[in-house]
């Protein structure tokens, strides 16, 4: 079947992005805060990758642990302006596709019924029928548990939009044609990078309008 393509397509981040706050580093620092230190500080140093530093830490949790692991997120804030920001971009016939280096689990219990206004969603996947999680991805790549660039060549567009915040969206930035970047993204971006400075959704969508509306 040939690949669709799209005008317009937005790959979007969702802890410290949707969410108002990191929540996966929030939960592994609640529900394993020794070795979330030690491997947190590791990956900081570059001795372990991303990949096998967030393996490492929810690998370590019992099973039994994964139930209190999703409610954790019930809590959380979503960033303002989201649900609104979906609605324009399906008005706009813009696809938003979900990728997060978090818990797939967590992303679906979050969005609940905005879940229906969303292309796909991207994240690792986690086992929980033995005594111990097991985490898993279909897009492993080198360092990244989940890799934003290799997910975007899936989807065919003439322009690519991202939105992110964090040092895990780097990939995902560099591939898209437009860029929203905030916190520690606009730190990380390649020198010479353009992007559009966001704090919630509705800037997003104010931004969104001046540039379609130009082309």
């Amino acid at each position: 079947m040939e690949q669709k393509y799209y005008q317009y397509i937005l790959f979007c981040d969702f802890d410290g992005t949707i969410t108002a706050e990191e929540t996966f580093v929030g939960m592994c620092q609640k529900f394993a805060p020794d070795i979330f230190h030690e491997i947190g500080k590791k990956m900081w140093e570059r001795q372990l990758t991303i990949r096998e530093g967030v393996r490492t830490v929810i690998e370590s949790l019992p099973s039994s642990l994964y139930p209190d692991m999703l409610a954790y997120i019930d809590d959380i804030e979503m960033r303002p302006g989201f649900p609104e920001f979906l609605c324009y971009c399906n008005n706009h016939s813009i696809p938003v596709v979900i990728i997060s280096g978090g818990l797939y689990d967590c992303v679906v219990r979050k969005l609940g019924d905005l879940i229906n206004n969303v292309e796909a969603i991207y994240a690792a996947r986690v086992d929980a029928s033995g005594d111990y999680l097991k985490l898993y991805s279909d897009y492993e790549y080198e360092g990244e548990l989940v890799a934003k660039a290799v997910i975007m060549d899936n989807y065919r567009a003439q322009c690519r939009i991202a939105v992110g915040d964090g040092p895990t969206d780097i990939e995902m930035a560099k591939h898209a044609d437009i860029v929203f970047a905030r916190s520690m993204l606009k730190q990380f971006l390649p020198e010479g990078k353009k992007y559009y400075e966001w704090d919630n959704f509705f800037d997003v969508i104010e931004t969104l309008s001046v540039i379609i509306d130009k082309k």
